[in-house]
């Protein structure tokens, strides 16, 4: 059985590199990861040596209908910044430091808004657009997952 740890690398590797299939394969295991779209959950296929098995990436979680619908009339207009990546969210540089940026703060296409850790290394993630933070949707050191919305900004 593959290490997680090493699967969520694989993972990383293949979104921060933009590649659709990832095929890695050694005497005693084979792992295929094929994706979709961007938007889509990798869909990791793991072959043993006698036994063929199939695992799926769980989807991510979705909310409920009921209160999707006030959501997305309050959510109007709003884009969302969203993890590149699985790992561990965080607001500020530092415990101690101020965070990145707040609600009503104004963001560049180069402002860096939190880092997400993974595999011990902490990446900027940066906002890609100009707009006003209306919503921050996580917590700081809670755990993300790749395409998961951190951030809405009323773009400007």
């Amino acid at each position: 059985m593959i290490d997680i740890r090493k699967l969520k690398e694989l993972v990383r590797l293949m979104t921060t590199s933009d590649l659709t299939e990832l095929d890695l394969r050694d005497k005693e295991e084979q792992v295929t990861i094929r994706r979709a779209t961007a938007q889509a959950a990798p869909q990791v296929i793991q072959h043993a040596a006698p036994v063929v098995q199939h695992v799926a990436a769980a989807p991510l979680a979705a909310a409920p209908a009921a209160a999707a619908a006030p959501a997305a009339n309050e959510d109007a207009g709003l884009i969302a910044i969203e993890s590149p990546m699985v790992g561990t969210f965080y607001a500020s540089p530092s415990p101690d430091k101020p965070s990145f940026v707040s609600v009503g703060g104004e963001v560049g296409p180069n402002s860096v808004v939190c880092l997400v850790e993974a595999m011990k290394i902490f990446n900027e993630i940066k906002a890609e657009r100009s707009g006003t933070i209306a919503k921050v949707l996580v917590k700081s050191g809670q755990a993300v997952e790749f395409g998961q919305p951190l951030y809405m900004i009323k773009p400007s």
